[in-house]
Order: C-alpha cells, then sequence, then structure tokens
C-alpha cells in the first residue's frame, strides 16, 4: 500500500497548503515523490521548449478556421505551424527550420501532438498564453450556460485519490467531489454526510453511524456500509508500518449490518469524529487514480495535467445541489498569468492572490474577499543539518528575523501574526501569547550566534518553490533581514515537483519558506508531524519533552486537559525555536461582478456548491 501525507501540503495559491499546499501534505515518505513524478512543466515552459534558437524560427498562432491555418502553413516553407485557437480549446506548438525541432516540437507533449494534428477535445483542453484562455467564451456566455472558470496556481497531484493525495492544492479541489460521514461547515462545526446520524457511547469509546438512506456514488451505484468499513480499514491498515491516518491506530474493531457502521477504539479520543471527514470510496472501484468517484455536490469529468480540471453538477447528489452546472479549473503557475486571464474575461475567480496583485483589477468588474489562509507559514529549518542542528542558532534567528516587517514589505500589512504551529481558526488551540515570545532584536541575534560558535555569521540557503510567489517574497525579504546579522542567505527558487521529492520527501535542503494546514480540524493534525517518531517530520525536530506530552494529549479524553496539553506542545515548538514561524497569511480573493455565494471555510479548501450567477 501507499504511503500518505497524514496532513496537506500549503503552498499558497498566491503562495499552499499549505493549504497546503500544498499544501498543507507533511511527511517524508515514498508518497510525496509518487505524488509529484509526474508533474509537468508550465504551458509557458512547455512552449518555449518547443521552439528552437534560430531567429529565422516562426511560430504561427491561429484559430481553427481554415484562414488561419492557411496563415500558419504559409509562414515559411521549413517551418511547421501549430494551431493556436483562443477559444478553451487551443494549444501552443512552434517549430524549427530543421527536422530535428520539428521532432522537438511534435514530442513536447501528447496534447501538443494532437493540437497540431486535429481538433480533438483533448488537443483544445490545453491552454494558450500560459493557460489564461477563457474555457467556455466570455464571462457572459458562461453565465449564460451556468458554468464558471476559476484559475488555480498549482495542478494537482498525480493520484487524485483522497486517500493518498499529498497536495493541499488538490484538496481544495477535490472537497468538491468526496465526502466521509461527516464534513465540516464554514462555522468549523461536523455535520452528517454520508451517514445520516450519528451517536457517541457515553465512555467515548463506540461510534455508531447510520448511512443515509439512497446515497449515490457518481458511478449510480448505491453505497453501502462494506464501502464505509473499507474506506476507514484502508486508513487504518498497519500492514507497511503506521496508518495512513495515525488517529486509527486506536481502532479496536468495525462492524456492521446492512444500515449502520459501529465503530470501537481502545481508548477514549475526542478528536475521532473530526477523522470521520475521510472519504467514503466504492471498495470495488480500482481507478480513482485517475478517475475518481465520490459522494459529493459534483463529479469528476476530466483532467488535463498542468492544464485545466473539470468537474460538473451530480445531479442525483443527496443534499442540497450545487447552483453551477460545470466549473473549470485552469492551471497557471504565475500569478501575472492569473491576472491575465480575470483581466481577459477568461477567469472568473481566482483565491490566494495579494493586495499587490488585486490591486491590478478593476473594481467595477471583480469584488474582493478577504479571508485567511488557514495555514502556518514559517522559514522551516531542517534540525538534523548544520548550523540548524544548533538550538542556539535557530533562536538566534527567531530574533533576527522581523515578521512584522515582512507582512509590512511583502504583504502590504495582511496577515495574522503567530508564534508556534498553530493559526488563529483554531479557537481555543490558538495561543497568542506565542506570537510575542520573540522579538525583533538583531543584536540578541547576534550574541547567540557567538555564543554558537558563528561570532561572523554562516551561509545559509532557502529553498522555495518557485511557482508562489508570496513564499518566494518572503524568502526575499528575510534574506535581507539576515544580513544585518551577518548571515548571508541565498535563495534557491524550485519547481514544486522538486520542492516536494528533494525538500519534503528527501530533506535535502537547509531552510525553506512554505505555508502548513490541516486536512481536519484537530489541533493533533498541525502538531502531531513534530514528534520524533512521525513519518512526517519533515524538519526533523527531536525533543523528548515534546514526544511526551504528544503521547500525552492523544490519549487524553478530557477536553479542557488536552487543550492544555496542546498549548504546552506549541510553547515547546517555539522555546526551542523548531523554526521561525510567521504568519496565517491573508488570503484576497478576486470574484468577478456577479457572481456570489462564496465562504470561507477554518480548513483549505474553496466549496463551489454555493458559488452561483446572480439572475
Amino acid at each position: 500500500m501507499k504511503k500518505k501525507l497524514a496532513t496537506w501540503l500549503v503552498c499558497t495559491a498566491m503562495a499552499v497548503s499549505l493549504t497546503a499546499c500544498g499544501g498543507s501534505g507533511k511527511t517524508a515518505d515514498s508518497a510525496a515523490s509518487s505524488a509529484v513524478s509526474e508533474a509537468a512543466s508550465s504551458g509557458s515552459e512547455a512552449e518555449s521548449a518547443a521552439v528552437s534558437e534560430s531567429e529565422e524560427a516562426e511560430s504561427a498562432a491561429a484559430s481553427e478556421s481554415e484562414e488561419a491555418e492557411s496563415a500558419a502553413a504559409s509562414e515559411s516553407e521549413e517551418a511547421e505551424s501549430a494551431a493556436v485557437s483562443e477559444s478553451e480549446e487551443t494549444e501552443s506548438a512552434a517549430a524549427s527550420e530543421s527536422e530535428e525541432a520539428e521532432s522537438a516540437a511534435a514530442s513536447e507533449s501528447e496534447e501538443a501532438e494532437s493540437a497540431a494534428a486535429s481538433e480533438s477535445e483533448e488537443a483544445g483542453s490545453a491552454a494558450a498564453s500560459e493557460g489564461t484562455e477563457a474555457a467556455a467564451g466570455t464571462a457572459s456566455e458562461r453565465a449564460a450556460a451556468n458554468e464558471i472558470v476559476i484559475g488555480i496556481a498549482q495542478d494537482l497531484d498525480s493520484t487524485l485519490d483522497p486517500h493518498y493525495a499529498v497536495a493541499a492544492g488538490t484538496r481544495e479541489v477535490m472537497f468538491n467531489v468526496f465526502e466521509g460521514l461527516v464534513k465540516p461547515t464554514p462555522e468549523g462545526d461536523l455535520i452528517p454526510a454520508v451517514a445520516s446520524d450519528y451517536t457517541i457511547s457515553d465512555d467515548g469509546l463506540t461510534y455508531t453511524f447510520t448511512l443515509r438512506d439512497g446515497i449515490l456514488f457518481h458511478s449510480g451505484e448505491p453505497v453501502k456500509t462494506s464501502d464505509v468499513v473499507w474506506s476507514i480499514e484502508r486508513n487504518a491498515d498497519t500492514s507497511e508500518g503506521e496508518p495512513l491516518i495515525p488517529a486509527f491506530a486506536s481502532i479496536e474493531e468495525i462492524t456492521s449490518d446492512d444500515t449502520t457502521v459501529t465503530i470501537k477504539l481502545s481508548e477514549p479520543n475526542n478528536e475521532f469524529l473530526s477523522y470521520m471527514t475521510v472519504a467514503v470510496l466504492p471498495e470495488s472501484y480500482d481507478k480513482q487514480d485517475t478517475d475518481p468517484v465520490g459522494t459529493g455536490p459534483f463529479r469528476f469529468v476530466s483532467r488535463v495535467a498542468q492544464d485545466s480540471i473539470v468537474l460538473e453538477r451530480f445531479e442525483d447528489y443527496w443534499g442540497e445541489p450545487a447552483h453551477m452546472d460545470r466549473v473549470t479549473y485552469k492551471v497557471n503557475e504565475k500569478m501575472e498569468g492569473l491576472i491575465m486571464g480575470l483581466q481577459s474575461g477568461a477567469l472568473d475567480l481566482v483565491s490566494h492572490m495579494s493586495s499587490t496583485d488585486t490591486a491590478q483589477l478593476d473594481p467595477a468588474e471583480f469584488n474582493i474577499e478577504e479571508g485567511t489562509m488557514n495555514l502556518v507559514q514559517a522559514l522551516y529549518l531542517n534540525n538534523s543539518v548544520e548550523p540548524f542542528d544548533n538550538e542556539l542558532v535557530r533562536q538566534a534567528l527567531c530574533y533576527a528575523i522581523d515578521r512584522q516587517g515582512i507582512l509590512d514589505m511583502a504583504f502590504d500589512g495582511y496577515g495574522s501574526l503567530i508564534g508556534s504551529a498553530m493559526y488563529p481558526a483554531f479557537g481555543k488551540y490558538f495561543d497568542e501569547s506565542l506570537t510575542e515570545y520573540y522579538t525583533y532584536d538583531p543584536e540578541k541575534a547576534m550574541e547567540l550566534l557567538a555564543e554558537a560558535g558563528y561570532p561572523n555569521g554562516f551561509e545559509m540557503t532557502i529553498t522555495v518553490p518557485s511557482n508562489y510567489q508570496p513564499h518566494v517574497n518572503t524568502g526575499e525579504v528575510i534574506a535581507e533581514q539576515l544580513s544585518a546579522v551577518g548571515i548571508t542567505a541565498t535563495l534557491e527558487p524550485v519547481e514544486w515537483a522538486t520542492w516536494l521529492s528533494d525538500v519534503y520527501a528527501g530533506g535535502k535542503y537547509q531552510s525553506t519558506v512554505i505555508g502548513l494546514t490541516a486536512n481536519d480540524m484537530t489541533a493533533r493534525a498541525l502538531l502531531e508531524r513534530f514528534n520524533s517518531a512521525a513519518a512526517d517530520n519533515f524538519i526533523y525536530y527531536k525533543n523528548d519533552d515534546y514526544d511526551k506530552l504528544y503521547k500525552e494529549a492523544i490519549t487524553t479524553y478530557d477536553d479542557e486537559a488536552q487543550t492544555a496539553i496542546y498549548k504546552d506542545m506549541e510553547k515547546n515548538l517555539t522555546e526551542h525555536a523548531a523554526s521561525v514561524f510567521i504568519q496565517d497569511m491573508a488570503d484576497m480573493v478576486a470574484v468577478r461582478k456577479g457572481l456570489s455565494g462564496l465562504q470561507f471555510y477554518p480548513l483549505y479548501v474553496l466549496d463551489v456548491s454555493t458559488l452561483q450567477w446572480d439572475s
């Protein structure tokens, strides 16, 4: 069985995961590598790779009409022509004057070949102009067709199976396709979903769920209790070590009849219900990786890697039906491309923007909704490598970095400062006092560096995912601030796939700027990754006291006592400077005028079922 990162990773889509986001994902294990091994370059990179260096080579863009094809063909006797449509079904290709260049252009991708040869639907799904072209005509035409096009900065995982997907960006989209026995609300509550109701025994050891009558998978097959049992057992399986969901290790027994599923725990867990948001999947279906099937308000239609994902309303949904008939997500890893898509009318909504981004939009055409990304952005430090295996050095960085200065310089003052691995939306678990534990004090930082044996500072590398400009911007400000205490920090921008495989899974880094989020509304989801035995402890934090606190927390059923332990865990991370915790980033969402219904959740998700065009 594949291993999954237990928490979602967010490289926020300006920007997560974290949600994480990649996004919010969290573990250094083989799933991260497999999840990104097939990641492709962006549309713009593919275009430039296909073009030869010859100054005489020409690329021709044309519509699917005969005149455009003729113009493309006559550009040069030796230059290959590439048909490019400026509608949803667009593709760009280029050719050189040499046979080798023709071959390179033809093999750039299957979509490029198909687009040059025919007007097939699959070829038309790849975007031109760095993926910003509209998928369904003008905004008014989409409104008339009851469709919407959303721009996203990160492609989804190579697997769409929700039990194995890594990135928070995948969860953000597929939230609309999958459901568990219960599901979250914008208010942070849990309500029945695949289950119509549930009961919890007085001793907190037995959970009984009643299957919702008549509920269907997107395939049209009825959901059976055996599907529920299989989905939970799949995530509780320990045949390859730790279960996909560590909290499921306490499951002692699962029984079922035709209408109910009963789960018995070996010990009470007052957070257990939150884990019942795990997606219920059909047991007998084996194509979840590429053609996923769930029970949510939207069904999966198609996906073109590095280009688009299409969902359609599920007409047999058990609950309140979605308003939109069709939702298309267009991938563009450059924020400039997403902004151009909004300005040109190709896109209707883009999340995870900064105030600088939204300032480029016409207020007569867009509303700007403001929330938070529900993530922990930090300068994450690899505690297993020099010099960050020295606690004094990590503490020095905490004093040397002006977090408010980062917000002011890179985010126009927007964002919520944090002091540990918890963000404000988690309410009772968030310890605001830790926000001021380290004040900006360069002199104190230099004293600690001298005490640690680095009186003249040192050189370090900050690895950042290049497709998330806010993290890049944060890294740049940090590098400038560290220079004041003698530390020379060099930014190393890498592609998202490389970040996941080398940094997140491989531990081949010194420091990185990223955002991490949770895949459910529990403090454990944010904090368990830092215990030394966690497979997703990608900063390699090791602290005996923290490990003891973690074990206490997950075996404490009293809510007040458990909350106090979680806060002690947060304090431990802060005191020992596990990393430099910065902020929960502001989430600016550009929404085209005439579109309403956007709701913010305390998780890194975008619920498109409530979006609708005003009549």
